[in-house]
C-alpha cells in the first residue's frame, strides 16, 4: 500500500527479549509485504537509528520488545527524527515498562492491582513475607516475557529469587500471588478485543511455555460471565488510558474465584509470534493477522 510510504519494521534490538522480537518482527514484515506495503527489516542493534532518516523511511512499525524498544528510548529517538511510529509515546512507554511506577499510577486511579513491596539488598525479607504472605512472585520491575520471574513458596527461596531478578534489573519487586484464572485484554485504538483466558500446565506460563511449546491452551471467547467481562474490559481500557497509552497494547490480569480481579502489567509492544495473545484476540474478533498489522500501522504517529 503506497499510502504508507517506506516502512521500517524495527525488530531485534539488544534487550533480553531480542529473540522474541525477531520472531515477532519477521511475522509483521511478512504480513505487511503480503499487503504490498514497502516494508523493510531494521535492527537498531546492528544499524544506526539515524539511517532511518538517511534511507527516507516514512513510518516505523516498532516491534522491539523490552529495554530500549519498549521503554520510551526508541520513541524519543523517533520523535527527534520526526518519523511517525506505532504504539505508545515516550511517557506512556517508560511508565508501562516500569511495573513499580505503573502500580503507583493505577493505585492512584483506583485500578485493582496486587499488593507489593520493592526489594533491595537491605530489605528484611521476613518482614516482606509477613506483609504480603506466601506464595509471592519476585520479578525484575523493567523486564517482560516472564524473564527473571520466580514464584516463591518458602522463606528460603526469597533471597535466591531476588538474586536472579537482580541479574536483569536493579529494581526488583515482590508481588502478592493472586490465585485464579490468567486473562489478557488487548486494546486496539479506543476499544478492546475479546478477552483471552490462558490455561498453562500447573499454572506455569513462563518464557518457554509462552513461546516455544504447544502445551498452553488459549480460550477466546474466555468463558467468563458477561457482566464480569464487561467490568474487566472497562478497567483495562481505563488502565491503558490513565498511563497515556495509545495505538495498541495488552493488559494482563488475574480473575479470582470470587469474581474480583487484579491487573498485573501493561504491555505497550506485545508479542506478535505464533503463540501471541493479541493476534488470538483479533482473530476472535474476525480480524486476520494481516489486517491487524495494517490497523496498528495506520495508527503510527508522533506525539
Amino acid at each position: 500500500m503506497s499510502s504508507f510510504g517506506k516502512v521500517a519494521v524495527l525488530m531485534g534490538g539488544s534487550s533480553a527479549e531480542r529473540e522474541i522480537s525477531l520472531i515477532s518482527g519477521k511475522a509483521v514484515l511478512e504480513a505487511l509485504r503480503a499487503r504490498e506495503v514497502d516494508a523493510h527489516a531494521f535492527d537498531p542493534s546492528i544499524q544506526s537509528i539515524w539511517e532511518l532518516r538517511k534511507e527516507k523511511f516514512e513510518r516505523v512499525f516498532n516491534i522491539l520488545h523490552g529495554r530500549l524498544g519498549e521503554d520510551g528510548t526508541i520513541q524519543g529517538a523517533l520523535e527527534l527524527l520526526g518519523i511517525p511510529y506505532t504504539g505508545s509515546g515516550v511517557m506512556a512507554s517508560a511508565l508501562s515498562m516500569d511495573k513499580w511506577r505503573t502500580k503507583l499510577i493505577w493505585q492512584g486511579a483506583g485500578i485493582p492491582t496486587p499488593k507489593y513491596r520493592m526489594l533491595t539488598p537491605q530489605t528484611d525479607f521476613f518482614r516482606v513475607i509477613a506483609e504480603i504472605g506466601l506464595p509471592l512472585i519476585v520479578k525484575p520491575a523493567r523486564e517482560g516475557s516472564s524473564i527473571g520471574v520466580t514464584k516463591v513458596s518458602t522463606a528460603n527461596e526469597l533471597a535466591p529469587a531476588f538474586d536472579l531478578a537482580c541479574r536483569f534489573d536493579p529494581l526488583v519487586m515482590a508481588e502478592e500471588f493472586v490465585a485464579g484464572q490468567e486473562l489478557t485484554v488487548a486494546v486496539l485504538g479506543e476499544s478492546v478485543l475479546p478477552l483471552v483466558r490462558i490455561e498453562a500446565p500447573e499454572g506455569k506460563y513462563d518464557y518457554t511455555n509462552k513461546y516455544f511449546t504447544d502445551v498452553v491452551r488459549y480460550h477466546c471467547p474466555a468463558g467468563i460471565r458477561a457482566n464480569i467481562e464487561a467490568d474487566i474490559n472497562a478497567a483495562c481500557l481505563n488502565a491503558f488510558q490513565v498511563l497515556g497509552c495509545r495505538g495498541w497494547g495488552r493488559a494482563d490480569l488475574i480473575l479470582r474465584q470470587d469474581g474480583g480481579f487484579s491487573l498485573l502489567e501493561m504491555n505497550t509492544v506485545p508479542g506478535m509470534t505464533g503463540h501471541s495473545l493479541v493476534p488470538i484476540a483479533a482473530r476472535a474478533a474476525g480480524m486476520s493477522f494481516d489486517i491487524l498489522v495494517l490497523r496498528i500501522l495506520e495508527g503510527a504517529r508522533l506525539a
